[in-house]
């Protein structure tokens, strides 16, 4: 290595110029003007002392250095004669390569720090543009204010360009800024990066008014969407986008000068008069109501024009602006709705999936009719959708049976008085060997007897004390209310009039009466499952008559009601029990004394009880599967034990032959 008195030689032989400067190293001339020529740099092997005691002859600063930094051997060698800014550049440079950072303090002292940490020494901060500088490794800070480009979005492309030893840039996000440390080089990189980036995205565009004469302007502009997606929407570019002003008739293209007349023949073409393909078409129903149909195609027309309504007031773009250093990402597939279809040369299998602004339906009760008026693809898409909703619902028949169960001492519900079993509100416990029921996990699936008898058989032991009060069945369709009441109607004053009839005969009055129901009432509501189930909606109400009040002299009725509902699920063909609806009554018996009518019924004994009483209800849904042998099948078993039955089969099929 190079001694010390070897280095300070050749700095002094640095600052000679043609044969002047002194004979020993200690006596080193004054530093030179900045643009004084320097004859070299010779620095062979040096080390930092002796490189920031040239830095100090360079700059004319004292360097202000900690007590531990970095130690390594500097090699600066120059031949050719150089400035004296060119020199201290140098320097600078060959110390940031060392990890030696530089921070300025006043025009007189130089801080001397670890590179990593100059960030912190507050480093020279360059006001305007840093591109007038000459390049090199002396570190700087820079404010960059961003116009157009979210400084969050540049951050990714800040990794290539800057040096991660000193920390990175520091993002404000509020002022769409940044503040950024690195070398005067990088620094100059980054501006000249800037320069191209920071950018409005509508450079360079235009808009152009295109006026339509034929056709919607926004019908056309869902065309132009349809037409201009792949690859083709690529080359167009993200920021180009056209929209449409109905109120004006016109489309508004803000796109590149240069694509205007790529627009103006595709519009051209487009916006051509043509008559609207409309007819009418009438569309006969099997199953469904007419009425009922119309009312879910009006509110699928509406729903669908109030959607393209909201999408049409605003601004279309050919698909989604990809986000900086991602491919544009796949185009919005096309909405096209057209009041025509005069153009498309295959109107029946068009891709069009939505009405026309011309669509409209309306029910004939009398035909049981949908009549269609609209283009041929509104008439397509009505057929396929009717299609769909005329369907037969699936049905349920639903068999009651309510019971009016005498209660003793030794139980306390009907259930265990009729001695039956019940979980879960299903009935169970059958053997199935008197009328080939099909028993499955203890429950009817497939029952052979109708309801009452079906009870009546399975009682253990059968009982005599409850009796039956109704036992109605109906068939209804799916989510459709069957209703069972059983009952009386009993007349209801509700109002009198008083008027004078006469000088002889007083007041006349005349009353208005009404017909009130009061019994039991049940009403059941199926929900038929994929799967054979049935979920029931069940409302039991029972009315009696308790009493009776007189409301301005009119004897009126006290009605006592008990009501509970009920949803429950069941499998075809399980019986569903509920009770729980008792009444207490007092019943005079009276035994006769002897044979004599009158005289023994005025000496016999008399007793008063009270009886106890619960009303079952039994009801039991089975669905209809839609196969006259199935559904039929328990009907037909009655049949076969009533003494007409050969006539009753006969009169059913024309080719049936009793047997003998």
């Amino acid at each position: 290595m190079i001694s010390r008195l070897a280095c300070l030689c050749l700095i002094a032989a640095t600052f000679a110029t043609a044969g002047a400067f002194a004979q020993t190293a200690s006596r080193i001339k004054p530093a030179p003007p900045v643009d004084e020529p320097v004859n070299g740099l010779k620095l062979p092997d040096a080390d930092l002392a002796t490189v920031l005691e040239l830095l100090e002859r360079l700059t004319d600063r004292t360097v202000l250095r900690p007590a531990a930094l970095q130690t390594a051997t500097y090699n600066l060698v120059i031949n050719k004669p150089i400035t004296k800014a060119e020199a201290i550049l140098a320097v600078e440079t060959v110390l940031a390569l060392n990890g030696i950072g530089l921070s300025p303090l006043d025009d007189k002292f130089l801080k001397v720090v670890n590179l990593q940490q100059v960030g912190k020494e507050a480093p020279e901060m360059i006001q305007g543009s840093a591109l007038g500088l000459p390049a090199s490794g002396r570190v700087a800070t820079k404010l960059f204010q961003l116009e157009f480009a979210r400084v969050q979005d540049i951050t990714p492309l800040l990794g290539s360009v800057l040096n991660g030893l000193y920390g990175g840039p520091v993002l404000l996000q509020n002022a769409n800024a940044m503040f950024v440390t690195d070398s005067i080089s990088n620094l100059q990189r980054l501006e000249l990066i800037l320069q191209d980036v920071d950018k409005p995205v509508v450079s360079g565009m235009k808009p152009k008014f295109y006026s339509v004469r034929n056709v919607k302007a926004s019908e056309l502009v869902n065309k132009l969407r349809g037409i201009l997606t792949g690859t083709l929407q690529q080359q167009l570019g993200t920021a180009t986008t056209y929209s449409a002003d109905d109120r004006t008739q016109q489309i508004v293209v803000v796109t590149d000068p240069r694509q205007w007349e790529f627009f103006t023949e595709l519009i051209e073409k487009l916006d051509q008069k043509s008559d609207p393909n409309t007819r009418t078409e009438v569309l006969y129903l099997k199953n469904a109501k007419a009425k009922d149909v119309v009312d879910v195609l009006s509110r699928i027309i509406s729903g669908t024009t109030s959607a393209l309504q909201r999408q049409n007031t605003g601004s279309v773009r050919p698909g989604p602006t990809p986000a900086p250093g991602m491919a544009p990402g796949a185009p919005a597939q096309p909405t096209v709705v057209s009041a025509t279809s005069a153009n498309n040369p295959n109107v029946d299998g068009a891709a069009s999936t939505e009405f026309s602004a011309l669509m409209t339906v309306v029910n004939d009760e009398r035909s049981n009719a949908v009549v269609v008026f609209g283009t041929s693809d509104d008439i397509r898409l009505t057929r396929d959708l009717v299609d769909k909703l005329d369907i037969q619902l699936a049905q349920v028949r639903i068999e009651v049976v309510i019971a009016d169960v005498t209660l003793d001492d030794n139980h306390e519900s009907g259930i265990s008085s009729l001695g039956l079993k019940v979980e879960g509100n299903k009935l169970v416990g059958f053997s199935g060997s008197e009328a080939s029921v099909t028993v499955s996990n203890g429950t009817i699936t497939r029952p052979g007897l109708d309801l009452a008898a079906e009870i009546s058989i399975k009682t253990t032991p059968r009982k005599r004390n409850n009796a039956i009060i109704t036992q109605p069945s109906t068939v209804t369709s799916h989510g459709k209310e069957a209703k069972f009441f059983t009952g009386e109607t009993r007349p209801v004053v509700t109002g009198t009039i008083n008027s004078a009839a006469g000088a002889t005969t007083g007041l006349a009055s005349s009353s208005t009466v009404t017909q009130q129901q009061i019994g039991t009432t049940l009403t059941a509501t199926p929900f038929i499952g994929v799967n054979n189930s049935v979920q029931l909606e069940i409302t039991q109400s029972v009315e009696d008559v308790t009493g009776t009040v007189k409301v301005d002299a009119n004897d009126q009725y006290i009605i006592g009601k008990r009501e509970s509902k009920s949803y429950v699920s069941a499998m075809s063909g399980d019986i569903l029990v509920f009770s729980g609806f008792r009444k207490n009554t007092m019943v005079n018996e009276t035994n006769r004394l002897g044979p004599i009518p009158i005289i023994g019924d005025l000496f016999g004994s008399r007793k008063k009880s009270a009886n106890r009483s619960e009303l079952i209800f039994f009801i039991r849904a089975t669905v209809i599967t839609n196969n006259p042998v199935i559904d039929n099948a328990e009907t037909m078993k009655r049949i076969e034990q009533l003494p007409a039955r050969d006539a009753i089969k006969g009169a059913l099929d024309s080719n049936y032959t009793p047997s003998k």
